[in-house]
């Protein structure tokens, strides 16, 4: 097993996050069952030093069967999350665990894609300073319904000269397979920012 995949993650997975605005990591990595204790103090020891790194909201982790393990940290811009994963102390904490762990996926969330958590199928054992809650679920679908309205209203138009004789479920193949990535990766990571404000109100 090797974590050395994971040392320069925060260089290559997630170049596309917003440049502002809080940024959850999700890592799942993946241990040996007789390893459950080094585990502990290795994942332990991870969070210790990251609560020493400006802009650090919080850290977890979920135990998912036997050997995956979910882990979540989460800071309050890209500039404070590059510190800390650029900085030497986590590459000596990664490089510590070479033979322990196995580093299996990484992502980075913004926006409404940091809401969603990995399904917590056990436990979460151990939780650093708390994350700000998520908005209402109302104020959620109704950020969703604004970038999903003018991308749907857009497609319409732009394929209606080309679809009209398309079978129905080849246009809505066509319509999601172009909507999807677009509200992804860019209208909905700006939707959030524009109402950043009045998600986070009371």
């Amino acid at each position: 097993m090797s974590a050395h995949t994971d040392i320069h993650a925060g260089t290559h997975t997630g170049a596309a996050a917003a440049d502002n605005g809080p940024l959850t990591v999700s890592i799942t990595r993946r241990v040996a069952a007789e390893d459950e204790v080094l585990m502990q103090a290795w994942v332990h020891a991870g969070t210790s030093m990251a609560e020493r790194f400006e802009g650090f909201l919080g850290a977890g982790w979920v135990r998912s069967g036997s050997e995956d393990w979910h882990m979540l940290y989460r800071f309050d811009s890209r500039g404070h999350l590059d510190a800390w994963e650029r900085s030497p102390e986590r590459i000596r904490w990664l490089r510590s665990a070479a033979d322990l762990v196995e580093h299996r996926r990484t992502e980075y969330r913004t926006g409404i894609e940091g809401w969603f958590d990995e399904p917590t199928s056990s436990s979460v054992y151990e939780q650093a300073p708390p994350v700000q809650p998520a908005p209402p679920r109302w104020k959620q679908a109704s950020v969703i319904w604004i970038a999903f309205f003018p991308t749907s209203l857009t497609l319409t138009y732009l394929l209606s000269p080309f679809s009209a004789g398309w079978p129905v479920v080849v246009r809505v193949l066509v319509t999601t397979l172009l909507a999807t990535p677009w509200m992804t990766y860019v209208l909905l990571p700006f939707v959030t920012r524009l109402f950043g404000r009045w998600l986070k109100a009371a």
